[in-house]
């Protein structure tokens, strides 16, 4: 029986987004949470995964926002697009994360799961609207 394993992180960085209509188009700051999940079974060790080997794999994609702007990263950083690009790096890392939700916001997160990795319709982070 699969169990998920759940870890949450943080890290600040500024973006605006080209082309909004409203105030995001404006440079502007975030205190980004990020929480990512890994299914797995139980090892003969008693872990899906160790906790310390979960960071060594997420810190480093993490950091690479971390104190950035966004828009020197992604053209076009909207929560989605980081959060599709976070997963996919993490992925690309070898960490099989099963889903992963970004808090742009105390009330405003973004999911994304698995499932979009195979998306052929999903627009890549780099890509503009």
């Amino acid at each position: 029986m699969p169990i998920t394993l759940t870890r949450e992180y943080r890290f600040e960085a500024a973006h605006h987004l080209p082309g909004h209509r409203g105030k995001c188009a404006r440079m502007h700051g975030h205190s980004y949470r990020v929480q990512i999940s890994v299914a797995g079974t139980v090892g003969t060790d008693g872990m899906i995964m160790d906790f310390e080997d979960v960071d060594a794999l997420v810190d480093p994609v993490l950091g690479s926002y971390d104190h950035h702007v966004l828009n020197d990263l992604l053209p076009n950083p909207t929560c989605e697009l980081l959060a599709v690009d976070a997963l996919r790096r993490m992925h690309a890392a070898g960490l099989p994360v099963t889903s992963l939700t970004v808090w742009e916001t105390e009330r405003g997160a973004v999911t994304v799961t698995a499932d979009v990795l195979a998306d052929r319709d999903m627009p890549e982070a780099g890509s503009r609207p």
